[in-house]
Order: C-alpha cells, then sequence, then structure tokens
C-alpha cells in the first residue's frame, strides 16, 4: 500500500523524537512513499526557521527519496472538497487521489478513511 506522511508526522521523525517509530514504518518504505510537495514546503519552511537552511536543505533530500506529489489545478479542486485547512486538504486529497495510507497525529484526520491516526497523549 502506499503511503503519506503528514508534517507533524515527518517532524518527529527527522527529530527523532519518542513518537519517531510510528512513522519510520511509512517513512522508511520508500517504495511506497508518497510526498505531497506541501509537506515539503511546511517541513522545509519549520526546520530553516529553527535550524537553518543547511538543515532545512538535508531533510528535504531525505524526503525526496519518496515520490515527491505535485500541485496541479485537478488536486486543488479535489483538496477543495474536504472540510480542511489549506495544507491538510492538500494532503489528504493527495492520499486520497492515489490510494494511500495517510499516517498523522493530527486532530483534524481523526476518523476519516484512508488515515492512519497517532493520538497524543496529554
Amino acid at each position: 500500500m502506499k503511503n503519506v506522511v503528514d508534517s507533524s508526522g515527518w517532524l518527529e521523525y527527522l527529530a527523532d523524537t519518542s513518537r519517531a517509530e510510528l512513522f519510520a514504518p511509512a517513512i522508511e518504505d520508500t517504495e511506497n512513499l508518497m510526498v505531497p510537495v506541501i509537506t515539503l514546503y511546511e517541513v522545509f519552511k519549520k526546520v530553516l526557521r529553527e535550524r537553518g537552511e543547511n538543515d532545512a536543505l538535508q531533510i528535504v533530500a531525505v524526503m525526496q527519496q519518496g515520490k515527491v506529489i505535485e500541485l496541479d489545478s485537478s488536486l486543488a479542486l479535489e483538496a477543495g472538497r474536504h472540510p480542511l485547512p489549506l495544507a491538510d486538504s492538500l494532503i489528504y486529497a493527495t492520499a486520497l487521489r492515489h490510494q494511500a495510507l495517510l499516517w498523522t497525529q493530527d486532530e483534524h484526520f481523526k476518523g476519516l478513511d484512508q488515515v492512519r491516526f497517532f493520538p497524543k497523549t496529554a
């Protein structure tokens, strides 16, 4: 099965947090990994702000080991049908289009089809 990991999952994995192991199976299966271009943007921007351009570029290179899915007009319209924030809509529409499982800890996706949701513990 194809996999999509949302930005928060990538950040957990790349920072090697205690939650990284939740997302490792999807991220390390690069043959089946789909990476929405909006995810590249979100992760790059956060790492750039916090750790600098060199680290951000290295992380994007790791992410690009999967298949990067570009944004086109039809995907934008598909995303517009989902009652989610902009980036989440694009990530979810990408997963649906490619019949992929979306790996996430973002509450916005809880209960949606084709989602593997990992609740954050308080």
